[in-house]
Order: C-alpha cells, then structure tokens, then sequence
C-alpha cells in the first residue's frame, strides 16, 4: 500500500488553545499508512517574529511540493490574520496542483467576515472555495460556512473535534469539596468574569461544600482582582496555563466542568471533559447545542445570565445523584468523538479527494455525528 504524504499547516504545536490541541491529537494517532508532517505559519510573539515563522513556514511548503512531499494539505485556521495566511497558502496550493482540506476552528469568524469590504470579502470567498474538502465542527457551521463561502454540498463535511478517550474514570462519590473546573482563556468571552460571579452569588454555605478551579491564561488580573472584591480568595484557585498532563490530573479529580462562552466553534476543554465523565455547565453557542442536551448530559444556560449560571451550580453542588448521572451521560456522548473513529473518517475524506491511482477506491465519506 502506497503511503499518502500529507502537510498539515497551521499555528505552532506548542500554541496554546484548541486549534493546536487538535493538530497534535491528529499527528499522535496518525495510521501507519499516512505520514504527516506539520509546518508551523504561526507563533506567539512579537510582530516581527509572527511575519519570520509565516515566512518560514511558506519557504518550507514550497521545498516540500517542489521535492514531491505532498500528496495533499491539510490547512489549519480559524479568523482575523490566520484567514490571509490561509489565503497566500491557498494560492501556493493552486500553483501545485494540491488538493487542499480547509479545517475551520474560529469561534469568530463570523463577526470577523462581517467587517471585512466586499470586495475583500468576496477574495476570502473565492480563494476558500477552491479547496477541495472543508471541515466544519457542527451542522451549525455548516449551514454557515455553506451559505456565506457557496460551498458545495460536497466540499463541506462534519468532523467534530477528537478526543483522546480516558480508559476509565473515577469514583466522584460523596466528593467534598465539590470542584468546580474552568479551562480555556481568561476573559469575557470565555465567560470567565460571569462564573465568579455566579460562584459569589451562591449562599455562604454552598461555596463551603465547593472550591471554584480557574485554569488558562489571559486577563487573569482582572480575575484577581474580582476573585479579592468578591471575597473569594479561600475557595478560588486561579492556575494559570497548565500543560496536558496537568489538565487531566485536574480533570480526573474535578466533579463539574463549566464554559458559559459568548461564542465558540465546539470546545476542546468542553469534549475533554466530558470524557473524564463530568458534567458540564455550557452555554448554547457554536456546535455545542449539538452535543449537549439540556438536563440529560449537561446544563444550558445562555451567556450572559449570571442568575441563571447560579442555579446551575447550585442544583449539581447540591444533587450528587443528578450530577453523576449527567456525567455518565456526557462520557457515553462523546464517546463516538474517539480518536481512533476520528482518523478512520479523516483517511476517508483524504482518499476521496485524490486519484484513484494513489490506492484503492475511495470508501463512503462519513461524518462523526455530533450525538446526543
């Protein structure tokens, strides 16, 4: 069997977020018959050094094609300047003739998209549309990357984000304190301000039986200094960015996951944890009202209502019984969203954007179903 050479692109490995979450998962789990190899377009840093690595990135593309490495691209993006790189990648892909896989992660493209001029906004348009697959997290996204970028129905396929599925999880009876957990960056578009407040407006003896787990970086103080206004201090953890390994230890003795973003693609930090077997207090944004069903895997409440976000603490702090079965509930949903099911969809949506020459028949592309 022929190996398919494949060039993922998009920020550093080493980033932090959910885009580079994804890239590493994909390249750690990659088949035997796919050799994958990353080229970095984007890291954190000065001005100078974001135009040297995407310089550097492009320079790297271009040796690889010119020497023949590169069956297909794979290109990582999401909004604002990640969206012009795409496009100078895009038209090197033209230049090749590579079929090029577009996979879409930004929470804010929409709003980013439309500010943009019309004429800009239609380059965007037509450079994006000549790729040859684009991946979408939800059927949400779908509709809207369809009907703004006219994509075809064949261009745009569903692929949740995957996730590295914990062999077993931990006993969470009689827990005390109860962990409430937040992952992801700092700020009010995360939500991050509204939890603390929804966490201080609960009664004294409540936040006695619970301890607030902050986790990501950002605004963390302007954190601080609410967590101190609010007389939150003793029963408030603020960590910081914390590694993988640190993530799951947090995880794994976590009982209550929580997100109320103001918008969001479909969240790493909710998938994990949901596969640790927490339940989670998430808002309805992005694809995550694909996942999460109200009051059977996990709690909705709409960004922005504090008041809301309070009961919801409140009910899983108080009613272990419910909480444990929406956690059981949320692991039993993604556990469709393995890696291994993941990578068996994504080799068939490589095979059918090539040649029949390059191996055997291209299998029925599938989606990995977003389930409730």
């Amino acid at each position: 069997m022929n190996t398919l050479k494949v060039i993922s692109l998009g920020p550093s490995l080493l980033q932090q977020g959910g885009m580079a979450a994804v890239e590493n998962i994909i390249l750690r789990y990659a088949p035997s018959d796919v050799s994958i190899k990353h080229i970095s377009t984007h890291e954190e840093g000065s001005g100078v050094q974001k135009i040297k690595v995407f310089a550097q990135g492009l320079l790297n593309l271009i040796s690889k094609l010119l020497r023949g490495r590169a069956d297909l691209l794979h290109v990582h993006f999401s909004e604002r300047a990640c969206v012009y790189r795409t496009l100078a990648i895009m038209a090197i892909a033209s230049i090749f003739r590579r079929p090029v896989v577009l996979h879409a992660h930004g929470s804010e493209f929409r709003e980013f998209y439309a500010k943009l001029s019309a004429p800009v906004q239609g380059l965007v348009r037509f450079m994006l549309g000549q790729c040859s697959r684009f991946v979408v997290l939800s059927e949400s996204w779908k509709d809207y990357y369809q009907h703004t970028l006219k994509l075809t129905d064949k261009q745009v396929v569903v692929l949740a984000n995957p996730i590295e599925l914990p062999p077993a999880i931990p006993n969470r009876e009689q827990s005390h304190p109860v962990k409430i957990v937040f992952l992801g960056r700092i700020g009010q578009r995360k939500g991050t301000f509204d939890l603390i407040q929804a966490f201080a407006a609960m009664t004294r003896e409540q936040k006695a039986k619970a301890r607030l787990i902050l986790a990501g970086d950002g605004e963390e103080d302007a954190a601080r200094k609410l967590i101190k206004s609010l007389d939150l201090a003793g029963v408030t953890s603020l960590l910081g960015w914390i590694d993988s390994a640190k993530r799951n230890e947090i995880l794994q003795s976590a009982d209550i996951f929580v997100l109320p973003s103001y918008n969001e693609g479909l969240p790493m930090a909710m998938l994990e944890a949901m596969s640790w077997g927490l339940p989670a207090i998430v808002t309805p944004v992005g694809g995550i009202p694909e996942v999460i069903e109200h009051g059977r895997n996990g709690l909705l409440v709409n960004p922005g209502d504090v008041e809301r976000l309070t009961q919801g603490l409140q009910q899983l702090i108080e009613d272990e019984t419910y909480r444990l079965e929406l956690g059981k509930q949320a692991r039993d949903s993604v556990t469709p969203l393995a890696i291994e099911n993941y990578w068996e969809n994504l080799r068939n949506l490589y095979d059918s954007m090539l040649p029949q020459s390059k191996g055997a028949i291209a299998p029925p592309l599938n989606t990995v179903p977003l389930t409730k």
